[in-house]
């Protein structure tokens, strides 16, 4: 749930920013012709992202992140247009679609459709590679993960619906479009350094070699690996570009500076007041939200849990077996061991006696899906480190799917008996 939570936050948070934006800004400039092509625009990009994901994924087409170079080179441009128009023709609310604001518009429609196109594609396909453990769409893996999705979709939604409230709401309205204006070219930074990477791979008629590092190719190889290694912080300043939007408009909303004739047109300006410092608080509030998912919540999804340390068992090399006590293992908990073999790899098994039950879950620390990334315990229960799906215990030992490749034992003299040939038939899986 927590990772599709804000991996949707992190990627569409950008996007959602500058069109909200960008609708509000067309808008006060040009009316409501303005937020009509806008509309229309958006609309394409949203047709146009869905195609993208129905082929890619009814095709398991694979496009390169070379493929991403178009994308940023129409970014670029855009940005450079709309920075340049913006100063002679978007400094005036007027209202009124005119031959340079209609210009401006077109720009920032175009610009809206290629960031929404740049973006929502990837987001599209995530329910379509949720992990359900075979078990389908209405089975609680598959829908605790489309709970993350969803989620992270309607709090976007409803952060650009107060963003666009506290854009429209306020003044002066040269705030507006400084706000977009300095959100743009931050995120045409980003994209100004992602831009060389298919250049620097394959333009070789520059004399470059496929490899490249930053002593090689000077400012442009390290403003990639800057852009690639500092990603986030291009999100970090659109964060707080928003959040002084909010700022503004809540101290905007706390006096009162027209003039009023009687005590119902003044009782009207605190109430309008009061709106403008609910919707500030309530972006603000969103804001740091989105921030948490993205920092303390992915922080928390992504960090590396380290597998409990091997336990102790008794070779017997005469008979070719290895030996563990029972009442070593009877608990019910997750119990890991590990066997060098003499090609110098190390082979983990699990073994956790299965509830209510007098048998055992036994299998190597690896599964045909996930690879040897191993298994850990967690309030109880059993999870795959790599995917961080629960396993049931009692199907520990039963081949398929994420769980641990079976491993055969025997039962003798009050110990778990494991061949040597079959710990070390697992090589195979930790090489």
């Amino acid at each position: 749930m927590f990772k599709y939570l804000w991996m949707v936050t992190q990627d569409l948070f950008l996007t959602v920013t500058l069109t909200t934006l960008m609708h509000v800004f067309l808008g006060r400039l040009t009316g409501r012709k303005g937020r009509l092509i806008h509309g229309i625009a958006l609309g394409a990009g949203v047709l146009a992202s869905v195609a993208l994901a129905a082929v890619k994924f009814n095709t398991k087409l694979i496009i390169s992140s070379h493929w991403n170079h178009y994308i940023y080179a129409v970014i670029l441009a855009l940005t450079a247009v709309i920075l340049a128009l913006s100063i002679p023709f978007g400094r005036k609310e007027s209202g009124e679609m005119k031959a340079g604001s209609a210009l401006l518009c077109i720009a920032c429609s175009l610009l809206s459709a290629a960031l929404v196109f740049y973006s929502l594609p990837g987001v599209l396909l995530y329910p379509f590679s949720f992990n359900t453990m075979g078990q389908g769409y209405l089975s609680s893996y598959y829908l605790v993960r489309m709970a993350g999705w969803l989620g992270a979709l309607v709090l976007l939604s409803v952060y650009s619906r107060l963003l666009s409230r506290c854009a429209l709401y306020l003044k002066p309205y040269g705030l507006v479009p400084a706000a977009l204006n300095a959100g743009i070219l931050s995120f045409a930074v980003y994209c100004f350094g992602r831009f060389f990477v298919p250049w620097v791979n394959r333009a070789k008629w520059l004399k470059w070699p496929v490899k490249y590092t930053d002593a090689a190719y000077g400012w442009i190889g390290g403003w990639m690996m800057f852009t690639a290694n500092y990603s986030m912080l291009f999100i970090w300043i659109m964060a707080g570009i928003t959040a002084l939007l909010a700022i503004l408009l809540f101290i905007q909303g706390t006096d009162i500076r027209e003039p009023y004739d009687n005590p119902a047109q003044l009782r009207k300006l605190k109430a309008r007041n009061r709106h403008w410092r609910r919707v500030a608080a309530g972006m603000l509030f969103c804001v740091i939200l989105c921030t948490v998912i993205m920092t303390a919540v992915k922080a928390n999804d992504t960090k590396q849990v380290e597998l409990s340390a091997p336990e102790a068992y008794t070779v017997d090399r005469e008979a070719g077996v290895i030996l563990v006590p029972m009442e070593n293992v009877s608990d019910g908990h997750l119990h890991r061991f590990e066997y060098k073999t003499d090609k110098n790899i190390s082979v983990r098994w699990i073994v956790v006696k299965k509830p209510n039950s007098a048998a055992f879950g036994v299998g190597l620390d690896a599964c045909e899906v996930c690879g040897n990334a191993g298994y850990f315990e967690r309030n109880g229960q059993i999870i795959c480190k790599r995917c961080d799906v629960v396993m049931n215990i009692n199907t520990i030992g039963f081949k398929g799917g994420c769980n641990p490749i079976p491993m055969p034992y025997e039962v003798k003299d009050g110990n778990l008996v494991f061949r040597l040939s079959d710990i070390i038939a697992g090589e195979k899986e930790f090489r």
